[in-house]
Parts: C-alpha cells; sequence; structure tokens
C-alpha cells in the first residue's frame, strides 16, 4: 500500500502538474501566501521514478574498481547483509565478513561529537557554526570531530545535518543544522564534511529531505488502534530545488559519501521510499555516487524501499534492538526477494557497490579497532550481537587539543545584540554580580541523549548542547560562574563575585536582596532555551521565566547584561528595557561554553559573531511557517490527516519578512563588534567570455549535478576597513536580488550569495571578493525542470547584514536584455525598515541609519 502512493499522477514535483497548478491559479493573499494560491490536492503523490540508477563511481573511480572487485566475491546472504543493520557496540552496524578481511562498519551519532563515547568532546552545535560564519572554523571542526570518531572505530558519522533547514522558527531539532537560510547552510554543510572525510571518516549528509518538524514524524496509533500516517510534507518543485535541496546539492559536490533519509513522508510518500527525491532528484539529478540509509526505523518495505532508492536498513530489525536476523525488511527478505525473481541481483549489487566504494575511497580497511566499552554505553549488549566484532582498548582518550578550537568556535558564534553605552567589554569590575539557571554546573549529569517529550529540559546548569541523539556525553563543562570567578581573580583587585542561581527564587522570593553591597557594577544573567529531538519548541521565549529574571534584576540594576544559551531563535521583550544594557547570543557552544563567554565578556576576544536567522518582535510573527499540529489532529481517526503544507514557498525567515517589509527587532546576519567597520563602493566583473545562455550547456552529470552549474561567471569585490581601534573580524555579505520570472512563484526580494569573515587591524583595509557560479544567479525553472538564468537585471547588494545594505549594484547576465554589467554601482545607508533602533548601532560600530526603505521594493504580489 504504502508503495503504490509513488504511483500517483503528476504533481507539483513534475514540471507539468506545476505549471498546470500555477497557471489556473488566482493570486494568493494573507501571511503565507506571496503567489499562486495553494491547492492541496496538487502535493498529495509523489510521481515515480524508476529505474533506481547504478553507481558508476564517477570521483571516485579506483575506489569503485575495488569495490566492484570485493562484491563480486560476495554470496547473496553476505551482499543481503552489507547493507541491513545488524546489533553490535555501535548506533548501527554493518556485520563483518572475516573471510575477505572486511571488519564491517560501525556507525555512530552524531552532528556535533561521537555521541555514545567517555573521553570524547562535545563541540558547538551546528547552529553556533552558522552564526561564526567562519568556514576556516567550520571545516576544522570537521576535522577534529572526524578525528574522534575515528580514534574511537566509527567508519561512519552521522552528520553534519542540512534537514531541518529551519522553516518554522520551533523546529526541535534546528540546533543540528545551521542555518534557515539554504546558502550559509550549504558552504558550512560542505566545509563540515570536507573537514571530517580528511581525516578518513565517512561522513553522512542528513535528513533528506523536509524533515522540518519533530511532531508527527513517525506513524503512530491512536486509541481505536488505527495507524495514523507520518506527517506529509508537501513541497513545491521550485521550493524543493532552491530552498530544501540546495545545501544538499552542496554536501554531494563536496563529495559526502552518505545520506540518511528521512521519517516523514514527502509529498505523501515516505523519505525512505520515495522514488521522486532519491531515485530521480538524488542518484539521478545530482549523480550522488554514495549510499542512502535509512534513519533509525525508517524503513516501512522491503523491495519496494530499495526500487526506490534505499540501499541500507538501519539499524536493521522491525523493532528497535531485534536482529535482522530474525525480522526484518532488508536481510532474508533481500535473499528471497531475488531469488524468487521479484529483485533484481543487479539492483543489489549497485547497492553494495554505493556501500563499499566510500569504505575503499577513504582507506578504512586500515582502520582502528571500535572502542572496547561501546556495548557498555550502547543500547545493545555483546550478548545481543549475532557477529563478533573486532574490539580495541576500551576507553580511548580522543580528546587531543580539541578543547582550543572549542573555546574558540564558542566565541566565535555568539552574537553581540545589543552594547548600550559601550557596557561590553568589562573593564575591571569591583563587584559582580552572576544570575540565572544557566550560570552554573550541571547537577543532573554531564549526558541528556533522551528524546524530548517537550518542556524546558533540566532545569540547574549550563545548556551546552540539546538533546537526543545529536547530543554528546561531556567529560566536563567549564560553567560560565567558575570562568567569570576565574576572570575576576585575574583583574588583581579583589573583585567581588556574588551569585544567585534560582531563577524562582530570585522572580518570586527576593533573590536580588541577597546581593550586598548592591548594585552590582555588573549583573550578568544567563539564561537557557531547551530544544530536543522528539518534541518541538512550544514557545520562543527564554525558558524557565527567564524573561521575568531580567525584568526583575535590570528593576534594580542599571547595569544588566544578559547572556542566553538557546538552539536559535528566542522573542526578547527585555530588549528595550534601559537598564538592560547588554545581550549575547551565545547559541550552544560545546563544553567549553563559560570560558567562551567570558572572552567575549571581557573583550579577550571582540565578538564576530552574525544571527544566521531573524529576530523579530512577538512569536506570532513567525506564524507563517508554524509548526502543524493541533487538537484535532492529535484525535484524529484519518490516517492521512498530518499534511503540512509549505505554501509559504521560497519566503521562510528573513526572505519573508523582507519581501512584506515587516519590522525586525535584529536582522538576519546582524551583529555587533567592539570595532566599527566601513565598506567602499562594489565592483562587478564577469569571468571568462563570450554570450551567456539562460539554460546550463548539457554536460554529463557529475556529483552535484551539471557541472555548468558550478561554473564561475561573475566576481563582485568590495573593500572593506577597520574604523575603530581594536582588531576585530567583520563578516561582509553579498545578497542577490534575481529577477521575477514569469509565470512562476515570487522570487525573495533578495538572498544571500557570498559572505567572508576578515579579520582587520585598526586601520586596515582588505578587499574580499565572492564569487557567483551559474546556480548562484539562476531559478529553478519548473518548466524545463532547468536552473535558468532570468531575463533583465541582477541587483546587487553588499552589506553587513541582510538589511544594512551599504553599496548596490547590478549587473544584466543575458546578452540583448536591457539593463547594466557592473557599471550601476551606487551607496546606501539604509535598509529596510527593522522597527525600532537597536540603540546600540549608535557610536563607532554605527553601520547605517535603520529608518530608510530598501531602494529595491517588494514587488507586486502578482505572477
Amino acid at each position: 500500500m504504502l508503495h503504490k502512493r509513488l504511483l500517483g499522477g503528476a504533481t507539483l514535483l513534475s514540471a507539468l502538474g506545476t505549471a498546470n497548478a500555477q497557471n489556473d491559479s488566482a493570486v494568493g493573499s494573507g501571511p503565507n501566501a506571496a503567489g499562486p494560491t495553494w491547492n492541496h490536492e496538487d502535493f498529495t503523490t509523489s510521481p515515480p521514478v524508476y529505474p533506481s540508477p547504478n553507481a558508476t563511481g564517477i570521483g571516485w573511480e579506483e575506489a569503485f574498481q575495488q569495490a566492484s572487485d570485493f562484491v563480486n566475491q560476495l554470496t547473496l546472504e553476505e551482499k543481503a547483509y552489507l547493507v541491513t543493520g545488524t546489533p553490535g557496540p555501535c548506533v548501527g552496524n554493518i556485520a563483518p565478513i572475516p573471510r575477505l578481511g572486511f571488519q564491517g562498519l560501525c556507525l555512530q551519532d552524531g552532528p556535533l561529537a561521537i555521541r555514545q563515547a567517555n573521553y570524547a568532546s562535545v563541540f558547538p552545535a551546528g547552529v553556533t557554526v552558522a552564526a561564526s560564519w567562519d568556514r576556516k572554523l567550520a571545516k576544522q571542526r570537521g576535522i577534529e570531530m572526524g578525528s574522534e570518531f575515528r580514534g574511537k572505530g566509527a567508519e561512519i558519522a552521522l552528520g553534519p545535518v542540512a534537514g531541518p533547514l529551519g522553516r518554522s522558527a520551533y523546529g526541535g531539532r534546528n540546533w543540528e543544522g545551521f542555518s534557515p537560510d539554504p546558502y550559509l547552510t550549504g558552504i558550512l554543510f560542505a566545509d563540515t564534511i570536507e573537514g571530517m572525510q580528511s581525516a578518513g571518516v565517512q561522513a553522512c549528509a542528513k535528513h533528506y529531505i523536509g524533515n522540518e518538524q519533530e511532531t508527527q514524524r513517525n506513524p503512530s496509533v491512536n486509541d481505536q488502534g488505527t495507524t495514523i500516517e507520518a506527517l506529509s510534507s508537501n513541497i513545491d518543485d521550485r521550493t524543493m530545488h532552491e530552498l530544501y535541496l540546495w545545501p544538499f546539492q552542496d554536501g554531494v559536490k563536496a563529495g559526502v559519501a552518505s545520506f540518511m533519509c528521512s521519517y516523514q513522508r514527502i509529498n505523501g510518500s515516505y523519505g525512505c521510499q520515495n522514488s521522486k527525491t532519491l531515485n530521480g532528484i538524488l542518484k539521478d539529478e545530482l549523480g550522488f555516487q554514495g549510499y542512502v540509509m535509512s534513519d533509525w526505523m525508517a524503513t516501512h518495505s522491503g523491495a519496494p524501499a530499495i526500487e526506490a532508492g534505499l540501499d541500507m536498513d538501519m539499524p536493521g530489525g522491525l523493532q528497535f534492538t531485534e536482529a535482522s536476523s530474525e525480522h526484518s525488511f532488508f536481510g532474508g527478505n533481500i535473499t528471497a526477494a531475488v531469488n524468487n525473481g521479484s529483485l533484481s541481483i543487479d539492483r543489489v549489487d549497485d547497492m553494495c557497490r554505493r556501500v563499499m566504494t566510500p569504505y575503499f575511497y577513504l582507506g578504512q580497511s586500515n582502520y582502528p579497532p571500535i572502542d572496547g566499552s561501546e556495548y557498555a554505553e550502547n543500547f545493545w549488549s555483546e550478548n545481543d550481537a549475532v557477529y563478533d566484532f573486532e574490539l580495541g582498548p576500551s576507553n580511548v582518550d580522543v580528546r587531543d587539543d580539541h578543547a582550543k578550537l572549542i573555546r574558540e568556535l564558542g566565541a566565535a558564534g555568539t552574537v553581540l545584540l545589543k552594547n548600550t553605552n559601550k557596557a561590553l567589554p568589562l573593564q575591571t569590575p569591583k563587584n559582580i554580580g552572576v544570575f540565572g539557571n544557566d550560570a552554573g554546573d550541571l547537577l543532573n549529569g554531564l549526558y541528556f541523549s533522551a528524546l524530548s517529550t517537550g518542556g524546558q529540559g533540566f532545569e540547574y546548569g549550563v545548556l551546552t548542547s540539546g538533546g537526543g541523539s545529536g547530543t554528546g556525553r561531556l567529560s566536563y563543562v567549564v560553567p560560565p560562574l567558575d570562568a567569570i570567578k576565574t576572570r575576576a581573580a585575574q583583574q588583581g583587585n579583589d573583585a567581588l563575585v556574588q551569585y544567585v542561581l534560582n531563577n524562582s527564587a530570585i522572580t518570586e522570593s527576593g533573590g536580588y536582596s541577597a546581593i550586598f553591597p548592591a548594585p552590582p557594577d555588573v549583573c550578568l544573567v544567563f539564561l537557557k532555551t531547551w530544544a530536543a529531538e522528539g518534541a518541538d519548541r512550544e514557545s520562543l521565549l527564554v525558558d524557565w521565566n527567564g524573561t521575568a529574571v531580567v525584568e526583575t534584576i535590570a528593576a534594580s540594576c542599571p547595569n544588566t547584561v544578559v547572556v542566553t544559551n538557546s538552539g536559535g531563535i528566542n522573542v526578547l521583550p527585555f530588549a528595550d528595557h534601559p537598564n538592560v544594557t547588554a545581550i549575547l547570543a551565545a547559541h550552544y557552544p560545546g563544553q567549553e561554553a563559560g570560558n567562551s563567554i567570558v572572552d567575549i565578556l571581557w573583550g579577550d576576544v571582540n565578538p564576530s559573531g552574525k544571527l544566521p536567522y531573524t529576530i523579530t518582535y512577538e512569536e506570532s510573527d513567525y506564524a507563517f511557517a508554524d509548526i502543524t499540529n493541533s487538537t484535532e489532529l492529535q484525535n484524529t481517526n484519518d490516517p492521512n490527516a498530518w499534511q503540512s503544507d509549505f505554501e509559504e514557498r521560497l519566503l521562510i525567515d528573513y526572505r519573508h519578512f523582507d519581501y512584506f517589509n515587516e519590522s525586525v527587532r535584529y536582522e538576519f546576519g546582524f551583529g555587533l563588534s567592539y570595532t566599527g567597520f566601513s565598506m567602499g563602493d562594489v565592483s562587478v566583473q564577469r569571468v571568462g567570455g563570450g554570450a551567456l545562455t539562460a539554460s546550463p550547456p548539457s554536460n554529463s552529470i557529475v556529483p552535484g549535478g551539471n557541472p555548468a552549474l558550478w561554473d564561475v561567471l561573475y566576481s563582485v569585490s568590495v573593500t572593506i576597513s577597520n574604523t575603530g581601534d581594536v582588531e576585530g573580524a567583520a563578516v561582509p555579505q553579498l545578497y542577490l536580488g534575481l529577477p521575477q520570472p514569469s509565470a512562476e512563484d515570487v522570487s525573495p526580494v533578495k538572498a544571500l550569495r557570498g559572505f567572508e569573515k576578515i579579520m582587520l587591524a585598526p586601520g586596515e583595509s582588505q578587499t574580499v571578493s565572492f564569487e557567483l557560479n551559474r546556480r548562484d544567479i539562476s531559478y529553478w525553472d519548473i518548466y524545463t525542470q532547468e536552473w535558468m538564468i532570468g531575463s533583465g537585471d541582477i541587483n546587487v547588494f553588499a552589506g553587513f547584514s541582510s538589511r544594512d545594505i551599504i553599496a548596490t549594484s547590478s549587473f544584466c547576465p543575458l546578452s540583448g536584455d536591457s539593463g547594466s554589467d557592473s557599471s550601476n554601482s551606487t551607496r546606501t545607508y539604509g535598509g529596510w525598515d527593522s522597527g525600532k533602533d537597536h540603540g546600540d548601532h549608535n557610536g563607532s560600530w554605527q553601520w547605517g541609519s535603520k529608518e530608510g526603505k530598501h531602494p529595491h521594493a517588494p514587488p507586486s504580489k502578482t505572477v
């Protein structure tokens, strides 16, 4: 039954269905509609794409030949279990084949640490990496994480994450990924993959695709015994390519070894047996040469899922801890299906070659053994294992000197949102007050891997990461309070550090009165917001009544500095309080949390983080892409009731707020510094010669798609100067406004297409060049099924955030069109209306006025 859903008629994932639906639609209206009226029925089926393309080893030719030679020696049963998980020491395991010297495969979580391990590091989360806007640190994090996975004997690291992208601000796993902007995510995603695989570990791009909420991500059974199917993420073709697929395409181009398909359905078909997304897009259009594994228990059939493009079933059994030798969709069913003719042996051979090619490419036939302590940490015991896995010494310490990078990256991913009257950096405060339940040490252990059922997580202790399979086991943590005490002692002025860490005592029991003398020279308030796999966030406010904590402290302390540890967006009602002089968004910084934030507070590190998302004024501002949930859905008897229509299309995060010209508190790309920067005029230059065509030249597909998409066509340059009196890192940002295609959904007013972090001494200047490839200046055409360069001018916006645009220009790639080519450069000091002044834009680090309107007005809401 599930497989038959693949065989529905034309949909918006097929060009014809999209064209017809859009031509016949009226113009939409309301907070979700910026184009044609959404017709839900157009998105209820996903077109069948068969057969599953065979890998040819493009880019991995030598390894592919080794894999082919290996597979040719396997029996049918060995082939079946090479693609089927089995109980073992790791989170996921592929059985060894001793007669061929194959030690098996060890798959381990996750995106910020090797979770199931001791003596391992907990790195900053993906959202922190995104907030750093630092490619070098992102790649180095990948290298160091990869070395830890390798040192523990794990061939496959289950990360990084580009799904969820972050469609909804409430997404419970947004922190595992990077940013709701596909370009920013794609760059850092690819850098992480390259770093991890350079250490000899296979990276796994997950969760593919449309996995944008936790609620009803899996099927459930209601009180009447009816199976209620998982949520269906219903996505149109253009949005799929330009938003959710974009970073995964970068991952394929970077040579990622494997993909993990997602739990939920996509246009009616489960992610791990959706032939359009697996066969049609990933393996055919993008030329992916590796293998697709299921998320754990995301396989819903055997031969149908295999034919649809699934290559590996995890964890293998029909039940989570069941041995695949007992009951499995794969395993023995593959053997039976081949023998009875319902599954081609050629398809099985392709699955096996796909699994083994990255293994040989990364030289994993000579690999460290699995840490001997793994069974003690796993949900399987050694008695559950059907096969003998080679175990090495126990408790191998793989941390090396990685704390240095963790501390640096934690600081780099901290965003200074407000800094009135130069409250920061601190000088030598004599009386320091520390408040809030996020400031102290952990009281309930160093490991929070349980899936979330909602709520606020643990009450006491600094929040270094989110929860669930994407977390890590801390070997230690540096709480902010400890780091503050250490730093205060170094001042040499016998500074007093006083603290109240009980939020309820502060808000309900007059806890501030315990501070004497009062008020302190500075009151440091530490707040946190929990997020974890298994549940979506219920609020965008800080947890544990943190807003009231700030208001209580600020009522008595005229120099209140707020620090948040959060997995993403928080609305900040206290931001306008006159006694809140500074706000720092420190995200999930990993094990060196306290040191990272103290480095910023005292100015040992100049803050350079920028928001990888938008902070508005009210929670309701994010209703345009809400979590699909309701009391009616929770009590439904309709198996197909859970439908999430992505009717906002391309307009998520800043793209939405820009298009509707809505005020925001802190825009995408925003972040203050302890110095100031200026930007010169923007220059646009054509790279190469010859007239460009709207469609890319025809080529054989390679990993990443048509290689012409990656041809650099333009270079955009700006000069940045440090106008302040201290060294600091600037992040110049490039946005493009592409022409609106005819008869298409609306295009964003502007979209990020370049960034670079540069360190500048006082008075120093540096010219930064952004390369634009063909995909960067194209849109996905639903009629031709190609990336097409639109007719007309492309607007260029250079600045220090999405709304702090300093210089503009335009160019026209297609000959014969009206417009200019790198000759229309202007400077502007206005931006989109961002509402209230930040208050902290005054002084030497004022980027520009926030009062003007963007010179490029929103397009008419018609197509």
